[in-house]
Parts: structure tokens; C-alpha cells; sequence
């Protein structure tokens, strides 16, 4: 089994990046051949500062290799150093209907959101279908917001096999349902995009004044209070045993308790799951030598079956 998936540089890495990507895949690299790539030219979207697009991607790098990524079982690379990916995105263009596109509901949400109407944006599907299917990948993790991306690559493959021959493999979602969209600070899907991320690094001041910042209702501290449509108890559920969501539920409708107190014990739960994560990255920070050969290794590994597969799909259509 050959597992893929990918992250974009455009901001620091935070609590839906690392239930919705990070996680799953350290979980999965024991299952297969792995293969993690850092989306800088999908970032490219909404990031256009050279400067800070090389920074962010440095710290992506950081940040897979602290979640617990293993080189060695995962092949960890930057997008733009695997180029065969580009010409097989040109080679899928030429099978995808408009209509396929126009579908696409992240491209008219960020449309709606002020984003301006660039072709990067509308076509970052097919992009992405060739970044998965160049490496031939059985598997991808993605959250439940990326799965018609995923419908759309898999779409793709269909139409080039069926009009040029096989050569790509279908890829399956791998969807963890219970974690699939993790709130904001504002009670939307946590996302970089809508300023409303709590960081994975952020620590101290900073990251308790954030957490305070989530949104609740106006119920006073004596009220019953309803945990299931809380934004605290959904973040608190992904940190926590079922024993201690039990509890803190109980807390919740027995009144008495103030969402200051239910923020608190969410802080600390994040605190206790990301120090050593944290303290690792400061690890990694001090020998960036070592993170560039892992980006280099892998890309090269990438680079390979990219290749094979591109010569595949270049004599299928008749470029070869």
C-alpha cells in the first residue's frame, strides 16, 4: 500500500492541520510506503512573498519531522523539487471537463471569502490530482473538506485510463470521521485562510490568550450548559479519553462551571500533547543540515516513480 498526502505552506501549522493531516500520517507510515510532500506551489495560491513562502516551507519540514514523521519510512519532500508533476498536471488538463472545475465548492468558498479569481486557484484540483497520482498512491488522507478533491483526482484517472490506456491507480480517501473538521477560535472549520487557527507551536502568553479567544454562547457561570455544541468541548475531545470527555460533559450540564474553566482545561490538555513535539522541533531547528537531506532524499525517492509514471503517461497519449 502507498500512502500520500500533502500540507501547504501558507501559515503556521495548527490543530486542524495536525488531527486533519499530521497525525494520520505518522500513523499510517507503519502501514506502507509513505510519502509526504510539502505543497509550496499549491501555497503559491495565496502566498506571494518569496521570503516568507521559503520560511514557511522550512517549517513545514520542521514540523512533520517533530509530529514524528521517520525518514525512513516516509519520503518527506518539497512539491516543486518533484517538476514531473507539472507536466502531468498539463497532461490531466487536457481530459478535465470545465464543468468538473467548476464544481469544486473550495474554489467558490474562497471565492466568496474575498479571494480574487486566479487560474491557479481553479485548477488547483488538477495540480493536486497529478501531485497523487504521480507517485501511484493507493491512499490518501485527507480531511472530509478535501474529499471531493480527492473525488476529482480519482475522476481524472478514470478519463485518462479509459481514453489513453491504464496508467494511473485509483486513490481511496482515508478519512478520520471524528476528527474531519476541527472548529476555530469563531466556530468555523479551523483554516489559515479564515484567521481563526490555534498554532500547534505557539506556547506561554500567546497560546493561552488564543484559547481564551473561543467563541461560546453567553450562558453565566451557575447555567447548565450543553457540551456537544461547544466549541471548547470539540477541541477538548480531540486531546482527551472518553472517560475525561465524561467528565467534563457532566461538569458542563451540572452548572456551576465557566467556559474560562473549560478553556484552562483544554490548555492544559494541548500543553501536555504538544511538549514534546515542541521540544523535539527546537531539536530539528538546531541541525537544519540533517532536515535539508531528508527533503532531498525524499524528493528523490518521489522523483523516481514520478518519472516512471510520467513516461507511461507521455507514450499513452503519443508524446513518446
Amino acid at each position: 500500500m502507498r500512502i500520500l498526502t500533502g500540507i501547504q505552506p501558507s501559515g503556521k501549522l495548527h490543530i486542524g492541520n495536525y488531527f486533519g493531516a499530521m497525525k494520520p500520517a505518522v500513523e499510517l507510515q507503519e502501514q506502507g510506503d509513505a510519502y509526504i510532500f510539502i505543497a509550496n506551489y499549491h501555497a503559491m495560491t495565496t502566498v506571494q512573498d518569496g521570503n516568507a513562502l521559503r520560511e514557511m516551507t522550512r517549517d513545514v519540514a520542521l514540523d512533520f519531522l517533530a509530529a514524528g514523521i521517520d525518514p525512513e519510512r516516509t519520503a518527506l519532500y518539497r512539491q516543486s523539487d518533484v517538476p514531473e508533476v507539472h507536466e502531468l498536471a498539463w497532461l490531466l488538463s487536457n481530459v478535465c471537463p470545465m464543468g468538473l472545475l467548476e464544481r469544486c465548492h473550495s474554489y467558490k468558498d474562497k471565492i466568496a471569502k474575498g479571494f480574487l479569481p486566479m487560474h491557479g486557484l481553479f485548477a488547483y484540483p488538477v495540480l493536486m490530482a497529478a501531485d497523487i497520482l504521480a507517485v501511484q498512491s493507493n491512499v490518501v488522507p485527507v480531511g472530509k473538506d478535501q474529499k471531493q478533491h480527492l473525488e476529482v483526482t480519482r475522476d481524472l484517472a478514470i478519463k485518462f485510463n479509459n481514453t489513453y490506456g491504464e496508467v494511473f491507480t485509483l486513490p481511496e480517501p482515508s478519512i478520520r470521521e471524528n476528527v474531519a473538521v476541527v472548529p476555530g477560535v469563531d466556530g468555523q472549520k479551523m483554516s489559515k485562510s479564515y484567521d481563526n487557527t490555534i498554532e500547534i507551536f505557539m506556547e506561554g502568553k500567546p497560546l493561552k490568550k488564543r484559547v481564551m479567544k473561543i467563541l461560546t454562547d453567553s450562558k453565566e457561570m451557575d447555567e447548565p450548559k450543553d457540551p456537544e455544541s461547544c466549541n471548547v468541548f470539540a477541541l477538548y475531545k480531540l486531546f482527551s479519553s472518553e472517560e475525561e470527555q465524561a467528565a467534563l460533559a457532566e461538569r458542563y450540564r451540572a452548572g456551576g462551571m465557566g467556559y474560562g474553566h473549560a478553556k484552562t482545561e483544554l490548555l492544559d490538555k494541548m500543553n501536555e500533547h504538544f511538549g514534546p513535539i515542541r521540544e523535539k522541533r527546537r531539536e530539528l531547528v538546531e541541525n537544519m543540515d540533517y532536515v535539508e537531506d531528508v527533503l532531498k532524499k525524499g524528493a528523490e525517492r518521489a522523483s523516481a516513480l514520478a518519472r516512471e509514471t510520467l513516461v507511461k503517461a507521455r507514450q499513452a497519449v503519443g508524446l513518446e
